[in-house]
């Protein structure tokens, strides 16, 4: 194994022992929930989004290390952007996921290249980031309820992804 293979895989490893941004997020203004049932692999996002940027965003579920270290470092990247630029990163993602080619300057995307030798675990990687695209098409939620004691989130719309990892409309 190279260097970079060996930075790649504690990337992987160290986003799955310590999400970023994992939980509810009860400012959400967006939710939806992805669900791989070939392997169990489910994932809700929550965001906010103010205008045309992603204010927030954390995720919650359950899953494979793949799944649950892309649904982190999905939210690492996403915070801030609009949503074309949400949108540019996911397909930057999906190339680099079904291709193998990591981009020539190391990000945290790049990690995930060695997914490609495993075609079912392209629907891993991908479940968060279906789910994340979901949110920004939904419309607004307003009927969000906040309390001290219970946050209850609307039902969320639900992702499916096929065999190459993109969205099958439910």
């Amino acid at each position: 194994m190279s260097d970079l293979d060996d930075l790649y895989q504690q990337v992987i490893l160290d986003h799955n022992r310590r999400p970023r941004n994992r939980g509810k997020l009860p400012t959400a203004n967006r939710v939806a929930h992805g669900d791989n049932p070939s392997c169990g692999d489910q994932c809700s996002v929550f965001l906010r989004l103010e205008g045309d940027r992603i204010a927030d965003i954390t995720f919650d579920g359950e899953g494979c290390a793949i799944s649950q270290a892309s649904a982190s470092v999905m939210t690492t990247r996403l915070k801030g952007k609009s949503t074309a630029e949400a949108r540019a990163l996911f397909d930057e993602f999906h190339q680099i996921i079904s291709t193998g080619k990591a981009p020539d300057e190391f990000n945290e995307l790049a990690a995930f290249a060695g997914v490609h030798a495993y075609p079912a675990r392209i629907k891993c990687a991908t479940l968060g980031w279906h789910a994340a695209l979901d949110a920004l098409r939904e419309r607004p939620t307003s009927n969000i309820q906040h309390s001290t004691s219970n946050v209850e989130h609307p039902t969320p719309s639900s992702a499916k992804v096929t065999k190459d990892g993109a969205n099958a409309e439910s």
